[in-house]
């Protein structure tokens, strides 16, 4: 079994170390999605010290660039399928005879490239421009990135993992397309085609927006994921739950166009145990849905229309409810490490950066009803943490999440029980 519930104990996760991609995204942040910029070195240091977190607690952390590294020196046909897959993701450019002569010798020359290179070119996504200069016969080449893929390192998103296999997305924004195509490729090669299904066509569909709870599983819709999506991971062959609340999800009055704090279910709402829900009351209770049930192997509408706070507590779930400055602070998007246990953000640091940057501007707080001084005793350094039974572990994501995510964006998680 892959995942059926998020308070299973986790036992395996894929992450993806951020790389020299990020640099690219700080020459313009918003363009490439990222809330703010942020300090690559400090980031790598949050990222390594995440790993090491999930691994102290006992979860087997696999590397996106390790495990493509590994793959390809145990299996030829993996490996020859990798020079494949970057060869197609290049693109040469010049006159004929030299992009010609350019495409060919890179092809002959691609067995003789490491695999870490090979993830590099897939991950930059280089295009070659080669000009002749015909006086003194030398090739001058120029190069170009088309679109680095920045936001791989939330690798919550490309695909969701159910009780039967993968659950491969489809990215709506063009600055994110690419991603599944490079996951879906190792997955498939890892786990077999049959374990890895695919959202077709007019579907887009994103991890974040899922969410599993045993008997029952949760799918928002919206900027991200949109109906057609939902419906085509629901009906997988993946996902074994009697029901499925498919929901939109909602956004605060004040919100802003600009403050996607809501763009996933899992950036407003999250499950910390078979017990406890974690998330924005106010959020909770404007997201309504309607239920789908399982009936000879597929997901039918039966009409039932209710909101998100309404279905998880006739679920008989306790709800934890987080402020306005916690929500916006990516508290909800912890990672559940065990029944009972998350892995989460210190909030109040990060609402703290949040202002200094100017994201959450004086704007903001006086439509959102947000006091001087919100950072003190915000989640998880709470009583209320103690008062739903729930232990935690805090660490420092200040830099990694001005890309718009915490630790359940930045995981993977492909096995629990």
């Amino acid at each position: 079994m892959f995942i059926r519930s998020e308070w299973e104990r986790l036992r395996e996760v894929i992450i993806h170390r951020p790389g020299v991609e990020i640099d690219y995204a700080m020459l313009s942040p918003r363009a490439f999605l990222f809330e703010r910029p942020f300090s690559r070195e400090e980031a790598l240091k949050e990222h390594e010290h995440l790993q090491q977190v999930l691994q102290e607690n006992g979860v087997q952390v696999k590397v996106l660039r390790n495990l493509v590294s590994e793959i390809a020196h145990a299996d030829s046909k993996f490996r020859t399928a990798l020079e494949e897959k970057v060869i197609s993701r290049i693109s040469f450019f010049g006159d004929i005879e030299s992009t010609a002569k350019t495409k060919r010798e890179f092809e002959e020359n691609i067995k003789s490239l490491d695999s870490d290179t090979l993830f590099n070119l897939l991950i930059l996504q280089p295009s070659l421009d080669v000009r002749t200069d015909r006086g003194n016969h030398m090739e001058y080449p120029k190069i170009f990135s088309n679109i680095p893929l920045a936001n791989l390192y939330f690798m919550r998103d490309q695909q969701a993992v159910s009780a039967n296999g993968v659950i491969s997305g489809r990215m709506r924004l063009p600055q994110r397309a690419s991603e599944p195509l490079i996951t879906r490729f190792i997955m498939r090669n890892v786990l077999g085609r049959e374990k890895v299904a695919e959202i077709p066509e007019g579907g887009y569909f994103e991890g974040g927006d899922y969410i599993p709870c045993g008997d029952f599983g949760l799918i928002g819709t919206g900027p991200r994921t949109n109906l057609e999506g939902a419906m085509a991971a629901m009906n997988s062959g993946m996902m074994e739950h009697d029901e499925i609340l498919v929901l939109e999800n909602p956004k605060y009055d004040f919100m802003v166009k600009d403050l996607l704090n809501n763009m996933h279910i899992d950036t407003y709402f999250n499950v910390a145990s078979s017990s406890t829900v974690i998330g924005s009351e106010i959020l909770a209770k404007k997201a309504r849905g309607t239920i789908f049930y399982r009936e000879n192997g597929k997901y039918v509408q039966k009409g039932e229309n209710l909101t998100l706070y309404d279905y998880i507590r006739k679920k008989g779930f306790n709800f934890m409810p987080l402020s306005i400055p916690e929500q916006l602070s990516y508290s909800s998007n912890f990672l559940t490490i065990s029944d009972g246990k998350i892995v989460c953000v210190n909030s109040g640091n990060v609402f703290t950066r949040l202002v200094r940057n100017g994201i959450i501007d004086n704007k903001i707080l006086e439509s959102a009803g947000i006091g001087p001084n919100p950072g003190k005793s915000m989640f998880p350094i709470s009583s209320e943490m103690d008062k739903f039974g729930l232990d935690f572990i805090s660490i420092e994501l200040q830099e990694l999440t001005g890309g718009y995510g915490g630790a359940h964006c930045m995981t993977f998680a492909l096995r629990r029980s």
